[in-house]
């Protein structure tokens, strides 16, 4: 079955058989969206090249979480908060807003009005026919859907018939490509402070039409130790892909019929060297390529101390691990780790044609070279992905974000 993926999977809607080269991969242009605090960037993307050319940007109403395409391709949901992330301070500005995309520039336009929403979206997406917007939400963490108006405008909640389980600390919701799914990734918590650990969940919703009822609760260990993130669907084959944060892990469960396996077919290490951590590392977006044969993680680390007087980065992994895809079984084996070339990889994307991967980095750190310290700026870095999957680094752009996060960025077929 074909399935959309999380956001530029859904982009490339058919499946890419093996072939020698991805020279003969999806035709067209398209665009990529980057946010620095409420402001989000359109650039063009030139996948020969493997560049990228700043053009306009719209400002949001707070800060961007994330974004996500109407199924046409036609319109951009974006949602945004002024709360700060994790569970720092709760802010009061959150919404979704609308905006259409031109077909030929991809430049941006506002669709009708923002609706408000009660605490942070961390994770948006739509159900398949984009009928519907469903939001995750991490604290408290809550799923909320809201109608899609005929012309694409944001619409009234769909209101729900009974309380949702939607775990600890929700931070992402995706629907499977049967639309009768939508998995609720509830990442638990880290023990800090005295205080124990929070486990982590995979909610599985039965969905019809905007309503969610609950099903399954997806486990292992009781969610000890099981600290999902993000997850992406295969676009063939009855795969998804879990990233856990806090264990820095890739799982692959087997979705079942109209359910998910309780426990992982295949577990791997994301980190290159998993025994020698130089500080915290945490697991990221995961996605797998328009062709199905490989799958992507990146791994995550901005530890800092105190080095003359400056806050300095410890060291550690920031790196996109690589995996091919066993055919028959769905088995991912890691065949590469290749540095970001940034701090903290927070959001990355791969072009529709698959040969393309841009990597986003969400702030600027000093590191220590030698006995001098250099400043690493937010960037984003270029890579070609190779007919084997892996990845070449082509260039990066630094981003001046004036102390502001860039927190999300993705691409979109025009």
């Amino acid at each position: 079955m074909i399935d959309r993926r999380t956001f530029i999977s859904l982009l490339a809607t058919a499946a890419v058989a093996p072939r020698p080269s991805f020279a003969q991969g999806t035709p067209g242009k398209a665009a990529l969206y980057s946010s620095v605090g409420p402001v989000l960037t359109h650039y063009d993307v030139d996948v020969e090249a493997a560049a990228l050319t700043k053009r306009a940007s719209v400002t949001l109403p707070a800060n961007v979480q994330y974004a996500w395409p109407h199924a046409s391709g036609r319109y951009l949901y974006v949602a945004s908060s002024s709360s700060a992330p994790g569970t720092g301070p709760a802010g009061t500005e959150h919404h979704v807003s609308a905006f259409r995309i031109d077909p030929a520039s991809g430049a941006l336009t506002p669709h009708g009005n923002p609706i408000r929403l009660p605490t942070r979206p961390i994770h948006i997406t739509t159900d398949i026919p984009s009928r519907h917007v469903l939001v995750a939400f991490n604290n408290p963490s809550a799923l909320r859907v809201y109608r899609i108006n005929d012309d694409a405008t944001l619409g009234e909640e769909a209101q729900q018939r009974g309380p949702l389980d939607a775990g600890i600390y929700g931070h992402q919701v995706r629907v499977t490509a049967s639309n009768r799914l939508a998995i609720f990734v509830a990442r638990g918590n880290d023990p800090a402070g005295g205080k124990p650990e929070d486990p982590g969940a995979l909610k599985v919703f039965n969905y019809k039409d905007g309503l969610l009822t609950n099903g399954v609760s997806i486990a292992p260990n009781g969610g000890y130790g099981f600290g999902p993130r993000h997850l992406d669907f295969h676009p063939t084959q009855p795969w998804a892909y879990v990233s856990l944060e806090r264990e820095n892990k890739l799982d692959m469960f087997k979705l079942e019929g109209d359910t998910l396996a309780a426990a992982p077919a295949f577990r791997k290490e994301t980190l290159a060297e998993p025994n020698n951590k130089k500080s915290r590392q945490a697991a990221g977006t995961v996605h797998v390529h328009p062709s199905g044969r490989f799958v992507y993680g990146v791994n995550r680390a901005d530890t800092t101390t105190e080095f003359e007087g400056r806050k300095v980065f410890v060291g550690g992994e920031n790196t996109l691990a690589v995996y091919s895809i066993d055919p028959s079984s769905g088995e991912p084996t890691p065949i590469q780790h290749v540095d970001t070339r940034g701090i903290h990889c927070r959001t990355f994307h791969i072009d529709p044609s698959g040969r393309m991967l841009v990597a986003a980095h969400i702030m600027g750190l000093a590191v220590r070279d030698g006995a001098a310290v250099r400043d690493v700026p937010a960037c984003m870095s270029v890579f070609r992905v190779g007919a084997d999957g892996k990845l070449d680094y082509a260039r990066k752009y630094d981003i001046d974000t004036g102390g502001k996060l860039m927190f999300w960025m993705g691409m979109v077929k025009l």
